[in-house]
């Protein structure tokens, strides 16, 4: 969040076109980057995008516990910029709202805050069980708002997709995800030293000395065989 302020700061200072686009999780805008990040950008005017997917949960703590305020999108107006709450799930709702950001900063008006409104589907990490802290129901009820498949239904009610296009498309990728796993299983193994040796440009001090405790390692690691 920060970069991507320092770089829209950046194009601003440069006078160069673009626009920074910054992801963050609802659990994230209760770190203090993200406040210091949408002040900075704001002060500044920088051509900078923030898009907050609010998918309910920070690994286990639910949106409700991260904030008081209404929405996440109503926090921008304490920093003086434009705020969008969009369905996340809906992927035109999205492109519009993309479009009406960029519009805005485009005609010098400032940073944007969207806050997409989705859900996480799956757990968080591996080792977490989402069934300790939401129900089958609420997910059950969530489902019913996917973004593909309700992309694909209006794709197929306009005739614009089918189900023998999709059979295709997931086939093809299919055997390109086995070719480059394949690959990646006979990709040769590298050497240890490559760690250390190609990390910088001129291997500081304390990696030097990292280098030299490691291959005091390998050496006893091979007196013990």
């Amino acid at each position: 969040m920060l970069h991507a302020s320092g770089i829209g700061y950046a194009l601003n200072y440069k006078k160069e076109d673009g626009i920074v686009y910054a992801f963050v999780g609802d659990g994230g805008t209760s770190e203090g980057d993200f406040h210091e990040a949408l002040n900075f950008a704001a002060v500044w005017n920088a051509p900078v995008i923030f898009i907050v997917q609010n998918n309910q949960f920070a690994i286990s703590v639910p949106y409700n516990m991260q904030t008081r305020s209404q929405s996440i999108a109503v926090k921008s107006v304490a920093y003086g910029m434009e705020g969008i709450q969009v369905d996340g799930n809906d992927f035109f709702a999205m492109y519009t709202a993309l479009n009406q950001a960029k519009d805005h900063i485009s005609k010098g008006q400032g940073p944007v805050l969207i806050e997409a409104v989705t859900y996480r589907k799956g757990a968080h990490t591996t080792s977490d069980d989402p069934t300790k802290y939401r129900t089958k129901e609420e997910e059950e009820e969530w489902d019913k708002k996917d973004p593909i498949e309700r992309l694909r239904t209006f794709l197929i009610d306009k005739k614009l997709w089918t189900q023998e296009q999709e059979d295709e498309i997931i086939n093809e990728y299919k055997k390109e995800i086995d070719r480059q796993f394949i690959e990646a299983e006979n990709y040769p193994e590298y050497k240890v030293n490559d760690v250390f040796d190609f990390l910088y440009a001129e291997m500081p001090d304390d990696l030097k000395t990292q280098k030299m405790e490691y291959e005091k390692f390998l050496k006893w690691k091979e007196v013990r065989k």
